[in-house]
């Protein structure tokens, strides 16, 4: 495509495509196209000008050469990609209030006042209507405060503050609806699907491992214990709990066997299903997370709950203060100064923008955050739990030895057995083995039958007609009954305790010990000292690893407690105590294990690249490249709810002396109105600036 560079720099340029102006479809396409290419780092394309500015590394040629066989025809983009991008809205809104203001103050100049006052008069139905509404509900809410207060400037014939409060009513609520249908927007596309690769069972009746991409309707499909169904469908075979809560709310899982249909972005709790697929685009999934969010209380958080409610009790005594107000002083001008301020207006929106746009700001810092309500248990929280494997350990743990107890095979052929079963299941020890495999070009096609995860222990199947397992040393040894080959307890003795081990045993015997390295996370010790200056001030480490092992990891990272080769239900049973001392806890972790504990937790943190049900169950996700995500993230937390207080002592403040002056009677009732919607506004504004600068 024909492009001109406008501007350049190095490591950036500004192009112009050789068009008009394009279309919404048209620059999100060219956004993704470029957004995709390895050397760019940042790219913003202007739909209204037909540029684009890119920044990127390495070769400049590289981006020429993109730009220049780029056509829109031609570029494969995915339409969840187009339907969610944003761009749309944003300059719907960013039209709608240029074109508020620019008709608010053209009308002044341009028409006679004859027809403005009609206009007053005709708009004024529209908020007299809703607050005569309120009323015959039996309510003395905002709504009937802003009826009153038009209605009192159109009887007295000041037309033009009732024309001034309307408009600034207007603007308001534009910015209102603006700010949170983007911030609903940015949570819903975050929280929207990802699932790259999925399990297609072929005409043989195999599993193999494609790209979700290649799945077309009709397809079979395996889903796996904790992972995320990618695709609407009907269960073929297989009985499965399914975790419905991103689309229904339901916190209890719901039974799903052959013959029901299943929804794309639900999880498998327990069990497995196959489903023939039924849709491949799955675009109404993003349809469906907005509708969730929008009508969930969970982005409400209590403090900004007890301002919408206070917002609501003060309007009576706003009216009868207006009412006393010209009883005593028989002056209508002083008693309008009352009506025309109020402290609803302002704590109604400047309390949600806050809210929502620190939610926003948190997907900054690939945060995502479900709910205001979060942010402010987080900014509460005292004490912090970590899971280590994945968490405060490296997200790649690594093979480092496969130390062989079985002489009929190697320990290629142990290794190639143990990628068979561990690719199945979503944690970063089974990652570890299924990439050292890959490493030494070991091939494992399914040779075994159907898998079963035991939560927390590990895997058994049958190969070959023979009971095979994998996972823990409780699980192999305790509730496998395995045993240690004849001869070979000294190797067994001598292995090196500072590393992670799986434990594969064959028809009962131990077959092969895997050793793995799970290395600390360089910021690890760092991240726990920077969260206990924002306020936490107990952290907690769990594991299901050995006690030498977790005592090696908890004094190098610095916790104040940590609990080595515990279960599942232990480390929600530890949560439920702290809860009961009165503390708040946050819980961080990335596997299926971690799943009691997170939604056990006051807030639950789930790491971006672990499990699906993590992701799902918890209240908040972070990306898996930086812990430091999690300070972030708590000083947001902080920072918003001292947001909050403040715009609430503001707004008081202000609006009490604009109320004290009016009565006084040295500000008229025009500009105690003026000025209490142009704080609102201010105020409200303010609120969508980031929390962190």
């Amino acid at each position: 495509m024909k492009f001109t560079i406008k501007h350049e720099s190095r490591g950036r340029m500004r192009v112009h495509m050789e068009q008009y102006r394009m279309t919404y479809e048209q620059a999100d396409t060219l956004l993704y196209v470029i957004h995709n290419h390895r050397n760019v780092t940042f790219v913003k394309v202007y739909d209204r000008t037909a540029d684009a500015v890119i920044e990127y590394v390495g070769d400049r040629e590289q981006i020429i050469e993109l730009l220049r066989h780029f056509h829109y025809e031609s570029a494969n983009v995915p339409q969840t990609v187009i339907k969610t991008s944003g761009r749309e809205l944003n300059n719907s809104y960013q039209e709608k209030l240029i074109g508020s203001v620019v008709w608010h103050y053209s009308k002044k100049l341009l028409l006679p006042l004859p027809i403005r006052i009609a206009l007053t008069i005709g708009r004024s139905v529209k908020y007299i209507g809703i607050g005569l509404k309120c009323l015959l509900q039996r309510k003395i809410e905002v709504p009937v405060l802003d009826a009153t207060a038009i209605t009192v400037s159109l009887v007295t014939k000041d037309f033009s503050t009732a024309s001034s409060i309307m408009f600034l009513l207007g603007i308001g609520e534009l910015l209102e609806e603006w700010t949170h249908k983007k911030s609903v927007d940015d949570l819903a596309r975050s929280m929207s699907l990802n699932v790259s690769k999925v399990w297609l069972r072929t005409p043989e009746n195999q599993e193999i491992l494609v790209e979700s991409s290649k799945i077309e309707k009709g397809d079979k499909v395996v889903v796996h214990m904790g992972n995320v169904i990618p695709f609407d469908g009907e269960v073929l075979d297989g009985d499965a709990m399914v975790n419905q809560a991103s689309l229904t709310g339901e916190s209890v899982p719901v039974q799903r066997t052959v013959g029901n249909t299943v929804f794309a972005g639900t999880v498998v709790e327990e069990g497995e299903i196959t489903i023939r697929v039924k849709e491949v685009e799955g675009n109404n999934r993003f349809d469906q997370i907005v509708t969730m969010i929008e009508e969930s209380e969970k982005l409400k958080s209590e403090l900004e709950g007890k301002a919408e409610h206070y917002a609501d009790k003060l309007v009576p005594w706003t009216l009868g203060a207006t009412g006393l107000t010209y009883l005593l002083t028989r002056n209508v001008t002083k008693a309008m100064s009352i009506l025309m301020v109020d402290f609803c207006c302002a704590l109604k929106l400047a309390m949600p923008i806050s809210v929502l746009s620190a939610i926003r700001e948190a997907s900054l810092y690939n945060v995502t955050v479900k709910g205001g309500k979060f942010l402010e248990a987080v900014a509460e929280a005292d004490t912090i739990v970590f899971d280590k494997t994945g968490t405060l350990t490296k997200a790649h743990p690594t093979v480092v030895d496969v130390v062989n107890f079985n002489d009929e095979y190697s320990s290629d052929d142990m290794l190639r057995v143990a990628a068979c079963l561990e690719e199945h299941f979503p944690h970063s020890m089974a990652k570890a083995v299924v990439d050292a495999a890959s490493k030494k070009g070991l091939s494992h096609e399914e040779m075994h039958t159907k898998v079963e995860y035991i939560v927390a222990h590990g895997i058994a199947t049958s190969i070959n007609g023979k009971r095979t397992v994998i996972g823990s040393y409780h699980f192999v040894f305790e509730d496998e009954k395995c045993v240690v080959p004849a001869g070979k307890e000294p190797l067994f003795e001598s292995l090196p305790l500072y590393y992670s081990h799986l434990y594969l045993a064959i028809e009962g015997k131990l077959s092969a010990v895997i050793c793995i390295e799970d290395p600390l996370r360089d910021e690890a010790a760092a991240v726990v000292t920077s969260l206990k200056k924002a306020g936490i001030s107990k952290v907690v480490m769990m594991t299901g690893d050995s006690e030498r092992t977790a005592s090696v990891i908890a004094k190098k990272v610095g916790v104040d407690e940590y609990y080595a080769e515990v279960l599942p239900e232990d480390k929600a049973a530890f949560v439920e105590r702290e809860k009961d001392k009165g503390r708040k806890v946050i819980m961080i972790g990335d596997g299926i294990n971690d799943s009691p504990a997170l939604s056990a937790a006051n807030v639950g943190i789930a790491i971006s690249d672990g499990a699906e049900i993590a992701r799902e169950i918890a209240d908040i996700t972070v990306g898996s490249d930086d812990l430091y995500q999690i300070v972030t993230l708590k000083y947001i937390s902080n920072a918003l709810m001292k947001r909050i207080k403040s715009n609430y002592r503001k707004i008081v403040g202000f609006n009490s002396g604009l109320i004290a002056l009016g009565v006084a009677g040295v500000l008229p009732p025009t500009t105690t109105a003026l000025l209490h919607n142009g704080s609102t506004i201010l105020i409200s504004v303010n609120s969508m600036k980031n929390l962190l600068e």
